[in-house]
């Protein structure tokens, strides 16, 4: 177009002047994203100048543009060549900076001598930048690098007179060794290490960055060594620059672990790197956020070193929220019993902000600083039932939530305040108050009179609840029942159904089916397990694993340290990346404390117990006459936990009574210790004229309902003789049988009389005729007898279902 044509004319102009500016408008016109790149022969043409300004105008055409037109590129080589040897360090340190940035092979191998002349260059500008550069020619081309020699020449310039070629060297080694970790190109030793600490003292602030970054990767022989190291470090924490700082405080924490606690220096060192933190918060709020970020990985790692220092993390009126959440953050981190009083006193008055952030996470901290400190646990629960009574909703629902976490740690000491709570109950409508209030009632449930009805009112709207409070309300209403169990077994009925029928959540129906079975076959064990002691919560509620901690300082000042990840979590291509320890821990492996479990954990209490039933000793118990065997995987059996809870109230049930081992430790096939076996049928009594029944139909094939029969032959007629069970918490009606065409003609001689209804955790016998009048048709085996049995479930409608009837050729 005419612009180009324009700037063509100008760039080949005679005049300097018009030239430079001709180059300024390709510059300004490449900047703003314009294409330029058709004036590339023209623009090279322009190298051959004296003019410094000019030449660096080409030289930043040249490393944008050299990637899409190599061909064009190679023009330029003869005159890199030649800027380096020029006269003038600054042009050679320009060329060879330009040279590292212009990232095409073809040029490459053009560009080896000059940089081995500049990187032995008399001028200290020269090498360092040659130093950068052999790190950006290691990036395209790392063989080449190698076989040419250069990795040595670097290693050579860490001797170097001049402290920032040192520190351009050891960043430039360092970035190569972070790609090749097995390259083992920083060796560091004393000598080279005494070599960096007095290049440290007179370097420029990143140049001080990148030899306390090297230093921080040395493992000292011993603890006099560590001190040296740290003696000669300590004075970087009163630098300016808050890299700087965040880099020497790296270096100190790291080498911290090899001193003894008891030495004086130790103690020394402690009170040294207080002040550099606390100034790194009078910053501008950016800053103060990622020296929050560090700080709080250093007080999990070394809590004393800012003990005495907790106002500097009050929060103020114009801090913007990052800054007040993490504040409050290291606040309960470093609270005591020492400092305990003025923390609450700064908690109750963030708890009335009118940031809504703020406030849940000041009401939470009040609830973390009852749990840390056990003599302040009474003040803070006095508090939130302070914050309760002002009626604020997300208030309300955050203290429910602290004070759940609160009746772990100290039991049977704070539950006076129950009453209070429930008073609120309607006002929860988040999920997480809604589930710690429902494991409240479910908890304390003989201490609440109406604690079925506060449980049932969360029930009627069961499918609209988030999982968590379905979780918790399933939990809650087995608590309750095995608590209360004449009054509720209507609603244990009713939320068992829902959670196993009714629902697609495969952590909701795998703990439906877990408490159905319990319940059913084992009362005392599901008594051991649901409402067992539970384990006093730990003072921690969101501590970095120790391991991760461990990397997590030995990359302070870095984005790991502000993320709290580890740079293989978000660095693309981070194969490379080594995991770091601190000295003195690698193979030591430390138990990491416990925390609290996270809301978000669903499956809660429940199968974090130990399931295994207790080992007895001495001769077998007795047995009884009839096993509980496949008695019960879906239903009934609740009748008989009733009875065995309370056995007065036996006679009021409708159904019969289940015949329960004579010892609770007698074997129980089918029971906890093989949760899912229905093979082995209901036994018979020794000594029956009968063929034994066997399970035909198991109930967990049909809904519940479980047939087991045999065939007999009584006064000339094929009899089959069948017990019906019904184990699922339904009532059974409407039956009916169909034979399929099979090898005798068998069919029934008569419609199937069975009285109905069938209600839950019942049985009856039920007799059939058969004749041999039906249909025939060969079966494989000749034997095999296929039927269709229909029924009427309550709550789940008709069904339908096959099953084969073997071994009745003999009658």
């Amino acid at each position: 177009n005419s612009e180009i044509f324009e700037l063509k004319a100008e760039l080949n102009s005679d005049k300097k002047e018009k030239k430079k500016e001709a180059v300024k408008k390709v510059i300004a016109s490449m900047t703003v994203g314009k294409d330029v790149s058709a004036l590339f022969p023209d623009v090279v043409n322009c190298m051959q100048t004296d003019n410094l300004e000019l030449k660096k105008l080409v030289y930043l055409y040249l490393m944008n543009y050299a990637k899409s037109q190599p061909d064009m590129a190679i023009m330029a080589v003869n005159t890199f060549v030649k800027d380096c040897e020029d006269p003038n360090p600054l042009i050679r340190a320009l060329a060879v900076r330009t040279m590292g940035c212009i990232r095409v092979d073809k040029i490459t191998e053009y560009l080896c001598e000059p940089l081995r002349k500049c990187l032995k260059d008399e001028d200290p500008y020269v090498r360092k930048t040659a130093a950068v550069c052999v790190a950006k020619l290691h990036d395209i081309n790392a063989q080449l690098v190698e076989d040419q020699g250069f990795l040595d020449t670097l290693k050579d310039l860490i001797s170097d007179s001049n402290p920032m070629v040192v520190a351009n060297a050891v960043a430039a080694l360092s970035e190569i060794a972070e790609s090749h970790p097995n390259s083992n190109l920083l060796d560091l030793n004393p000598q080279t290490i005494n070599k960096l600490l007095t290049a440290l003292n007179e370097c420029t602030e990143w140049g001080q960055i990148f030899i306390l970054d090297c230093l921080a990767n040395y493992t000292p022989r011993d603890d006099r060594e560590s001190q040296s190291i740290c003696e000669r470090v300590t004075p970087r924490l009163s630098h300016a620059n808050s890299a700087v700082v965040l880099s020497a405080v790296k270096v100190l924490m790291k080498f911290m672990e090899m001193l003894p606690k008891d030495l004086d220096y130790y103690g020394t060192l402690l009170k040294k790197l207080a002040p550099p933190l606390v100034t790194l918060l009078s910053a501008e709020p950016e800053l103060q956020y990622v020296a929050l970020r560090n700080i709080n990985l250093i007080v999990q790692r070394r809590p004393e070193i800012l003990k005495h220092e907790m106002k500097v993390f009050f929060v103020k009126y114009n801090d913007p929220i990052y800054v007040k959440l993490e504040k409050l953050d290291i606040m309960i981190r470093l609270a005591s019993q020492a400092n305990i009083a003025q923390v609450l006193a700064e908690l109750k008055e963030y708890a009335t902000e009118v940031d809504v952030d703020f406030v849940r996470k000041a009401v939470r901290a009040i609830g973390r600083c009852a749990i840390k400190v056990e003599q302040s646990a009474e003040r803070c629960v006095s508090t939130l039932l302070d914050l309760i009574q002002t009626k604020v909703n997300y208030v309300v629902q955050e203290a429910i939530v602290v004070i759940k976490d609160i009746f772990r740690k100290y039991p049977n000491k704070y539950e006076s305040v129950i009453a209070t709570l429930c008073e609120n109950l309607d006002s929860l409508d988040e999920p997480e108050a809604r589930a710690a209030m429902i494991w409240i009632v479910g908890e304390y449930a003989e201490r609440i009179d109406n604690a079925d009805e506060l449980l049932e009112s969360f029930l009627e709207g069961f499918h609209d609840e988030s999982t968590q409070v379905q979780l918790q309300l399933l939990t809650g209403i087995v608590k309750l029942f095995l608590k209360k169990p004449t009054e509720t077994q209507e609603l244990v009925q009713q939320v068992l159904s829902l959670a196993t029928q009714d629902s697609d959540n495969p952590d909701l129906r795998d703990r439906g089916y877990i408490y159905w079975r319990l319940l059913s076959t084992d009362p005392v064990a599901a008594k051991e397990v649901v409402l067992a002691e539970k384990p006093l919560i730990s003072e921690e509620t969101d501590l970095i694993e120790p391991t991760l901690l461990e990397e997590l300082i030995c990359h302070i000042g870095t984005l790991a340290s502000v993320y709290h990840k580890p740079p293989s979590a978000f660095v693309e291509g981070s194969r490379g990346v080594q995991h770091k320890r601190l000295p003195g821990t690698a193979g030591v492996s430390e138990a990491p404390p416990a925390v609290i479990p996270s809301q978000g954990d669903l499956l809660g209490d429940l199968l974090n117990l130990d399931l295994t039933p207790p080992t007895t000793t001495g001769p077998p118990p007795p047995t009884s006459g009839m096993q509980m065997g496949a008695m019960d995987l879906l239903g009934g059996g609740l009748d008989s936990l009733v009875m065995l809870c309370d056995p007065q109230m036996a006679a009021g049930f409708g159904a019969p009574p289940a015949v329960m081992p004579t010892s609770f430790n007698a074997p129980v096939s089918g029971g906890l210790d093989d949760l899912f076996d229905l093979g082995g049928g209901v036994g018979m009594p020794m000594g029956s004229y009968s063929p034994p029944k066997t399970v035909w139909l198991p109930a967990m094939k049909a809904k519940g309902l479980e047939i087991s029969g045999t065939f007999a032959r009584r006064s000339g007629v094929i009899q089959m003789e069948m017990t019906l069970t019904n184990k699922a918490m339904s009532v059974m009606t409407d039956f009916a049988i169909q034979f399929n065409r099979n090898s005798f003609g068998l069919a029934p001689a008569g419609p199937l009389q069975v009285l109905t209804p069938l209600s839950p955790n019942q049985s009856i016998e039920v007799s059939l005729p058969l004749n041999t009048v039906g249909p025939v048709m060969k079966m494989e085996p000749l034997n095999n007898l296929q039927l269709a049995f229909f029924i009427y479930l309550f709550f789940f409608g008709f069904g339908l279902y096959k099953f084969n009837c073997p071994n009745m050729a003999s009658y």
